[in-house]
């Protein structure tokens, strides 16, 4: 930019004088927005929620800070210059530089450059101050005709100030070695490597045997910030659920649970259902691309977990009446388990896949089976 910081600075300094000045002529309109129009033919343009947040913009002292924001700029400018991106974000905190005095937390300022090499050039400044108030600079130059307009808004936010915002966050992330997400993996159940039982064999309807599970993953960057590998670990509340076919169920009887037919009714709904705790670890490769988001990532580990409770569920139909019977108990389950997982993605959602190394159910006390699932994740 050329001209921004100097008529930011001389348009924004002018206020307070331009206020009391016989000649300007502030406007206040219905929708919260003031107009001031200055001797020298500039106009500012306020946009406020009430007269309040007014009274508080000038605890500011808009003439210093705009000595302020004039040296921030630029610096931002410089940097934009130095950059190979056409924008440029940039983060100052004066209230950290300055303790004690009245100034904002936090200032942002993004700078972008567009029409470069034409003869018509433009450039956009966008200034945040604090979680406050926004100040924005365009200025553009046609031939011998200049342009610069100057806003300062609370209540009205540019798709700019938006994307520089996002931008911000997404570096500060980006910047953090370590940080955490939520999720949620939505899938599906079946048992693997079944032993042969005496009897008919038992099936799982492949609909009905879900798995759900809530996680809170902290995500460990290993290297430079730009570095790939990345070690994932953190809780997950985990729902597993067997739903049986064919007029199956379970059935205890304190020392061993078995699998067989119910002789004595139609069953609608037959199935176990398992909640644990888990805490995986798993070593992630997570590419980003060339703006710096996440694109592609892969990883394998494994996880230990602990059976916190468990129980069985019928539902029927019983002299003209729906009925449901839940039992609860530990149906010879295996309290501790272990085993291996997987997961690959892409931006926000992940395939992954946990296998069981450890039998479901305790050995000879139960069907002899590993638990295998998969599904997807779905991120924050």
């Amino acid at each position: 930019m050329k001209r921004s910081s100097a008529f930011l600075a001389l348009l924004l300094g002018l206020l307070l004088p331009g206020l009391s000045h016989a000649s300007a002529r502030p406007t206040f309109r219905t929708d919260d927005t003031i107009i001031v129009k200055l001797p020298n033919q500039a106009t500012m343009t306020l946009f406020v929620k009430n007269k309040a947040q007014l009274r508080e913009l000038r605890a500011y002292k808009l003439d210093s800070l705009m000595v302020l924001l004039d040296t921030y700029i630029t610096k931002a400018e410089a940097a934009g210059k130095n950059s190979k991106s056409d924008q440029v974000t940039m983060e100052f905190y004066p209230a950290k530089d300055q303790p004690g005095k009245k100034v904002p937390e936090q200032i942002r300022i993004t700078v972008r450059n567009e029409g470069a090499g034409t003869t018509k050039s433009a450039d956009h400044v966008d200034v945040t101050l604090g979680r406050v108030f926004g100040v924005t600079v365009d200025e553009s130059t046609n031939g011998n005709n200049d342009h610069v307009s100057v806003r300062i808004g609370s209540s009205v936010k540019s798709d700019s100030v938006r994307a520089a915002e996002r931008k911000a966050k997404n570096e500060e992330k980006a910047n953090r070695s370590v940080h955490n997400d939520f999720s949620v993996d939505l899938g599906l159940n079946t048992l693997v490597n079944r032993e042969a039982q005496v009897g008919e064999e038992y099936e799982l309807r492949p609909i009905g045997s879900r798995y759900v599970s809530l996680n809170w993953h902290y995500d460990f960057r290993i290297g430079p910030r730009r570095s790939p590998f990345h070690l994932l670990t953190g809780p997950e509340l985990s729902f597993n659920n067997y739903m049986l076919d064919k007029n199956f169920r379970f059935f205890d009887n304190g020392t061993s649970t078995t699998i067989a037919r119910d002789a004595d009714r139609e069953l609608e709904k037959s199935k176990l259902s398992v909640t644990t705790i888990n805490l995986p670890l798993l070593a992630m490769l997570n590419f980003q691309n060339s703006k710096g988001k996440e694109a592609f990532r892969i990883g394998a580990g494994g996880f230990v977990g602990y059976r916190l409770g468990s129980h069985t569920k019928i539902k029927y139909e019983e002299d003209g009446r729906t009925r449901k019977d839940k039992d609860r108990g530990s149906y010879n389950l295996e309290d501790f388990q272990y085993g291996l997982q997987g997961a690959i993605g892409v931006r926000g959602i992940d395939l992954f896949v946990k296998y069981n190394l450890n039998d479901t159910f305790k050995n000879n006390r139960g069907p002899q089976a590993q638990t295998l699932s998969f599904g997807v994740s779905l991120l924050n």
